[in-house]
């Protein structure tokens, strides 16, 4: 696991809990591998050109093209100190711009439309608190307590994780669920729907409005603020049905 960057007089900088840095760290050490696993099978790995741009890696053979997205987020301790359920929310790339302009090539490596799918890879670990960070040379490398453990990795389609709510506050971005469970299951509200869960998903976030984008657009307030109030919305009463049927299952 991580424990610190090294230098060339070899001395080791330790890491802290920082998160920004952490989820730096964990995609640098994970692009190797999945790019790797895929040249194996003689796809073309396409990093993308610049921080903002979306995926973080596409996945290209001939007429086929997959985006990646690689996700890294933390386990929340519950205060009585039992097992984590849940962990903090990410987001999932924009729902205005490309999302909805799906032929534009404006901070996208491919256009949005010409991916088969859309993934992400889910980057779960445990926060280790109190570490400070210091410097080391490198023989007491193993002296050095990691800032994280029990890290988890698995591949998710990004609408069976993604929430109808974005990441925080006023944003542009579209937030993920929290849920351990339903997470590593992909069992988000969208994919409560059955067949029709992505193209759900697609068109929920591509006519969500947050307060900004209602008053520009002159409107007292967005039309709908979630999943249920858009099938309400879209009149859609058989998938409402659906999803009230799963949350009563869920409760029981």
């Amino acid at each position: 696991t991580l424990r610190g960057f090294v230098d060339t007089a070899r001395r080791v900088y330790s890491l802290t809990a920082d998160t920004k840095v952490i989820s730096k760290a964990l995609e640098l050490m994970l692009l190797p591998p999945i790019s790797g696993f895929w040249e194996q099978r003689e796809y073309e790995v396409v990093p993308a050109k610049y921080q903002n741009f979306y995926p973080d890696l596409s996945i290209v053979r001939a007429d086929e093209r997959y985006a990646l997205d690689l996700k890294t987020t933390y386990r929340l301790l519950p205060r009585d100190g039992g097992t984590p359920t849940r962990v903090s929310g990410f987001t999932l790339g924009a729902f205005t711009g490309y999302f909805r302009h799906r032929d534009s090539t404006k901070n996208v490596t491919f256009p949005y439309g010409s991916y088969r799918q859309h993934y992400v890879v889910l980057i779960i670990y445990t926060q280790v608190k109190g570490q400070a960070g210091g410097v080391y040379p490198l023989e007491r490398l193993d002296d050095i307590m990691p800032p994280i453990r029990d890290i988890e990795i698995f591949l998710q389609e990004k609408w069976r994780v993604a929430s109808d709510r974005p990441g925080s506050g006023n944003t542009r971005n579209i937030g993920s669920v929290t849920d351990l469970a339903a997470l590593r299951g992909g069992r988000g509200p969208f994919a409560h729907l059955g067949e029709e869960g992505e193209a759900i998903f697609n068109e929920y976030w591509q006519q969500y409005l947050n307060r900004d984008m209602a008053r520009a657009a002159e409107l007292s307030a967005p039309p709908f603020r979630n999943l249920r109030e858009y099938l309400h919305y879209r009149n859609r009463l058989d998938l409402l049905a659906r999803l009230e049927e799963t949350d009563e299952t869920v409760s029981t």
